[in-house]
């Protein structure tokens, strides 16, 4: 009997800890985000300038587009849908148990993991889809507003202790109301959709995901961490690269990760990883067919942010190849993905969800994408974090340093660039074992509201 009453304590303890995450973690996607009209919005290398439709003199709307990028005149509509195509990884709740922590959630620690597995679920679109591709179902998604979350919250607080006082385990409904789209009852589904379905299953939160949490977090043992630790940036590199060389899907045998040494990127390194695959049976050279996800590990200032970067982040923001910014502020990791003016723009994964079973052919997608960009100062970033580019092939990682080394000469006002592009291969320096102290993150968050000169946009 004393056994009996314990389990229904620990059930209510579980279902109210459920509550309380989805509350303590999800109030950061309650408000709507400000956009200037006036100014262009950078997302992953494409540009977006929202005036263009809005005034009848064709000079001034294109005087503030920039000439060297691709431009999408005065379409908010392609903005929303391409930044709610990307996978959007969050907290999640009620998973099976990490093993050796019996841990059902990430909720308070798994923010850094979650933005690498954005980072590396953006590199799987580019290199199955392309970056033009985006979902057809991104624009019917609900919108996280103030309204719905709290009636949300709200309705999921009360289900749980209702289910907890009838000793029953019913299954509580989302953080947000996700509706169907369909997919499942379709005959046929297309070619780029399956692909689409298949990336987001390779990170479900199941132990036999391929790069799924139980996956990273084992992957992260080898680096000193377990379930419940903070995982810094760095480290979130190498955890990736570990993930990606260890999965057993024959699709993933086609994509490699690099992590750069001491913000060092070797050329011959990045090459011979592209070059990786075996050679053909009655040939010695190796294949130039697997694709590279290149992780650049680095730190942008001291304790705090230098603000010379600021142009420097702009510039890798702007590049199509770039998979954005594992990031964030102090103690709060985000993904970024684009920029206006002096804001980042961002992909949040403080917001807990339940737990999908990616396992069943028709598992729901829209609790894996977000409806709502979110935005904050360059100044508030933490000077500690990874950046990531996509590399197809050997002519590709050609093309991409020349980019970097235009980009690169933005960071030259310091004493030392960001990073450095170095030709050979890293044991030609003879270096030795790079470290692998992880930069904590430091300082305080803070909140700022909108200018007189913004507009609510999403």
């Amino acid at each position: 009997m004393e056994n009996k009453d314990k389990d229904e304590v620990d059930k209510l303890k579980t279902r109210l800890m459920s509550a309380w995450n989805n509350v303590k973690y999800s109030w950061v996607l309650k408000s709507k985000t400000y956009f200037s009209r006036n100014s262009p919005v950078f997302l992953l290398g494409k540009c977006y300038h929202f005036k263009a439709e809005d005034i009848d003199d064709p000079l001034e709307s294109s005087s503030t587009a920039p000439s060297d990028y691709e431009l999408v005149a005065g379409n908010v509509e392609a903005f929303r849908q391409d930044f709610a195509s990307r996978v959007w990884l969050t907290y999640r709740e009620e998973f099976p148990a990490l093993r050796g922590s019996g841990l059902t959630s990430d909720c308070g620690w798994g923010c850094t993991l979650r933005a690498g597995q954005m980072m590396l679920a953006q590199a799987l679109l580019l290199h199955f889809l392309g970056r033009d591709w985006t979902w057809t179902d991104a624009l019917s998604l609900p919108t996280l507003d103030t309204e719905s979350w709290t009636s949300n919250a709200a309705k999921k607080l009360v289900a749980s202790l209702e289910s907890s006082l009838q000793g029953e385990r019913h299954a509580v409904a989302g953080a947000t109301s996700m509706t169907q789209t369909g997919l499942a009852a379709e005959a046929s589904v297309t070619l780029p959709e399956a692909y689409h379905r298949k990336v987001v299953s390779w990170f479900g939160d199941l132990p036999s995901a391929q790069l799924g949490m139980h996956k990273l977090v084992e992957c992260g043992r080898s680096s000193g961490k377990q379930a419940g630790d903070w995982y810094g940036p760095a480290v979130v590199a190498h955890i990736l690269r570990k993930a990606v060389e260890e999965a057993a899907d024959p699709e993933l045998r086609g994509i490699t990760v690099y992590v750069a040494q001491d913000c060092t990127v070797y050329s011959g390194n990045v090459i011979d990883s592209h070059r990786g695959l075996p050679p053909r049976p009655g040939t010695t050279a190796h294949m130039d067919c697997r694709a590279v996800m290149i992780l650049i590990p680095i730190r942008l200032g001291g304790e705090k942010i230098n603000t010379e970067y600021l142009d420097f982040v702009k510039g890798i923001l702007s590049l199509e190849f770039c998979l954005g910014i594992i990031g964030g502020k102090p103690k709060q990791a985000y993904h970024f993905v684009g920029f206006q003016d002096d804001s980042l723009i961002y992909m949040d994964p403080h917001y807990c969800q339940s737990f999908v079973d990616v396992s069943t052919s028709d598992f729901p997608l829209e609790s894996y994408h977000c409806p709502s960009p979110k935005k904050m100062p360059f100044n508030k970033m933490d000077p500690s974090c990874t950046i990531g580019f996509y590399s197809r092939n050997v002519r590709d990682y050609e093309q991409i340093s020349e980019e970097l080394s235009k980009v690169l000469r933005l960071s030259a006002k310091e004493k030392y660039p960001a990073f450095t592009l170095m030709k050979g291969h890293g044991q030609d320096y003879d270096l030795s074992r790079p470290q692998s102290r992880e930069w904590p993150f430091l300082g305080e968050s803070r909140r700022t509201g909108a200018t007189s000169g913004d507009f609510v946009l999403l």
